[in-house]
């Protein structure tokens, strides 16, 4: 038997995706959602996976330095540039910061950080979200 929490933390962010034929490649922001799971074959003395607490003071303090309120963008972006120029908050990817992107670098933070991660859901939309997981 396997148990698991989620625990969702909001914040929002704008961004532009560079080789996309789409509204998408002109700079938006979203009020995203991310969902990040937690799960073990045994609970810590508290009868825990993970205290909600302690997911809490990990993820929000990454997501609130380096994504909230900040445009995101991919390092070969012109923008990048005259935006910190500007002193403007940006977060600067290596690759095309799409929803699926955005979702392993919160899923690679937390597991560097110790914690029992499978999943990140990153919902840009209410109705729309990317989910990145570990493969078997």
């Amino acid at each position: 038997m396997i148990y698991q929490v989620v625990k969702k933390i909001g914040f929002s962010y704008g961004h532009r995706l560079l080789d996309y034929d789409g509204k998408c490649a002109h700079p938006h922001g979203h009020d995203a959602c991310v969902e990040i799971g937690l799960a073990s074959r045994d609970l810590n003395k508290a009868g825990m996976v993970v205290d909600f607490a302690e997911i809490t003071l990990v993820l929000k303090s990454f997501l609130d330095e380096n994504f909230d309120h900040k445009m995101i963008l991919r390092h070969d972006d012109v923008l990048t540039k005259v935006l910190q120029d500007m002193g403007e908050p940006v977060y600067v990817m290596k690759d095309n910061p799409t929803a699926e992107n955005i979702a392993r670098v919160i899923f690679d933070h937390a597991k560097g950080r110790g914690m029992p991660v499978v999943s990140v859901k990153l919902w840009e939309t209410p109705t729309s979200y990317a989910e990145y997981r570990e493969g078997n």
